[in-house]
């Protein structure tokens, strides 16, 4: 009786208000009347009216982006499954499909289907929004970083990180000077063209190099804390150096870049001095137990935004804020691998992927239509490895690591992936690339991220070898560290 009352009175209030409605619009049409109403279709031609409609919700900026976005994931999901199931990193499938997405193929076979997916216009949104996943994703780098570990291997790695820069760097320097008039674009300057292609050559990538010490199951041995430190050390080096160079290029000289360098230190020393204490004793609440609150959530990404337009209006990028901000986080390494899991889903699978697409939007292989162009780009690969590769390896035999193990840090300390494409991307949109060097430097990011890999087995293998023909002496020269044991 009572569901037979209630479908009753469902019947009524449904039936009745409907009607009402109806009646209202009917009768409301009569005061049409006069106004010069235009439909936007009539009766006899209403499929063409709603195919038009839509249509013109396809066109629209947030259908457009929804669309993007939703290719974007699934076909950087794809090519990441490939990369990993054949040994390589996520990422660097990752980076590859935003170059298939790009005029490299999609828009050199498929031009009509890429002009609908990427319409010029479009373009913009989808680099705002990659902008924000690289700011949440150096802030999860900038968290990331183990200071600890960096201050008990400061010794081999300080020397190791920063022969692996400023050999690179000055390999780089070089090779501009040889390249510059045939490549550089029109109004940069030589000292400009020449730091942004020495800071490229001299970057590592850092997360990428700690998945892969990870996955070969390094992390608990001296090699893998070495490696890891060393990419620590070089990551706020790199940084530091790369504000610098953007202060300069922005500046048009280094005297005219000190009071940006200057604002730098300033900005540095109140976030240090200033900021990380204010931090620290709200992450004290957590050591205690007590979670945080929505409130001290919003404290941090607070932080987070005002150092990244801080950093954005000196004039030295606002990744650079977002991954100070990282840094001086609460210690409390529960609370930071918390927020990283809050954030690393955003930012990891979600937004990163744009910065992908858009690098790859920009990535015109097809420039490179001459022989020559090729042997250039086979010219700086090779100046990046011997650069990177070599002065990393001969700094840790310096310091007295095994040949081993120093040409297996050389190798880790050559992986570039996404953070030379953050590089590059600053370095085209400052106007110091033009489009063929940009795809030629692109390009030399795969090869060196891809080379790892292999290169690592290969030396594996090659010293396996060894360790069979001299054990005794092979293990005297081999350490291995257990979780429990301090790292010297």
């Amino acid at each position: 009786m009572k569901r037979l009352k209630n479908i009753l009175f469902y019947i009524i209030i449904i039936g009745g208000f409907s009607s009402l409605m109806y009646w209202i619009i009917s009768t409301g049409k009569n005061l049409e009347q006069g106004r010069n109403i235009v439909t936007n279709f009539t009766t006899g031609n209403s499929f063409q009216g709603f195919t038009e409609s839509f249509v013109e919700s396809m066109q629209h900026p947030a259908g457009i982006l929804l669309l993007q976005v939703t290719l974007i994931i699934i076909v950087a999901r794809i090519f990441g499954w490939i990369f990993k199931k054949i040994g390589q990193p996520t990422v660097l499938g990752e980076i590859l499909a935003g170059i298939v997405l790009g005029p490299s193929l999609l828009g050199l076979y498929f031009p009509e289907v890429s002009t609908f997916i990427f319409p010029t216009q479009s373009i913009g949104n989808l680099q705002v929004l990659s902008q924000i996943g690289l700011v949440l994703f150096m802030f999860v780098i900038g968290m990331e970083l183990n200071l600890n570990v960096l201050k008990n291997k400061a010794h081999e790695a300080v020397v190791i990180s920063h022969a692996s820069i400023i050999v690179p760097f000055a390999a780089g320097i070089g090779l501009a000077y040889f390249i510059y008039t045939s490549f550089a674009p029109e109004g940069v300057a030589f000292t400009s063209f020449g730091l942004f292609l020495g800071i490229s050559m001299s970057i590592t990538a850092f997360p990428v190099l700690a998945r892969i010490i990870q996955e070969r199951g390094m992390q608990k041995t001296r090699l893998g804390a070495i490696a890891i430190t060393c990419a620590a050390a070089d990551d706020i080096t790199a940084w530091c150096l790369l504000a610098a160079v953007i202060a300069i290029v922005k500046a048009g000289s280094f005297v005219s870049s000190i009071y940006t360098i200057l604002l730098a230190v300033i900005y540095v020393i109140i976030m240090i001095k200033a900021v990380r204490p204010l931090l620290k004793k709200v992450g004290k609440s957590y050591e205690a137990g007590k979670s945080f609150g929505t409130s001290d959530i919003a404290l941090f990404f607070i932080v987070l935004l005002i150092s990244s337009f801080v950093t954005e209006i000196i004039g030295i990028h606002a990744l650079f804020g977002a991954f100070m901000a990282g840094t001086v986080m609460p210690d409390n390494q529960k609370f930071r691998n918390m927020f990283i899991e809050r954030i690393e889903d955003v930012a990891l699978v979600l937004l990163l992927p744009l910065f992908f697409v858009v690098t790859g939007l920009r990535t015109e292989i097809g420039l490179l239509n001459d022989p020559q162009l090729w042997e250039v780009t086979g010219l700086i690969i090779l100046v990046a490895v011997i650069g990177k590769f070599g002065g990393s390896a001969l700094a840790a035999r310096f310091t007295g690591q095994s040949w081993k193990d120093s040409l297996t840090i050389g190798t880790l300390m050559n992986t570039r992936g996404l953070m030379e494409l953050v590089v590059l991307n600053i370095g085209y949109d400052l106007g110091v690339l033009n489009a063929q060097i940009f795809a030629m430097m692109v390009i030399m990011a795969l090869v060196t991220t891809f080379m790892t890999g292999p290169l690592l087995n290969l030396i594996q293998k090659v010293f396996k070898s060894s360790e069979d023909k001299y054990p005794c002496d092979y293990k005297a020269r081999t350490e291995y560290i257990s979780p429990d044991k301090n790292i010297d």
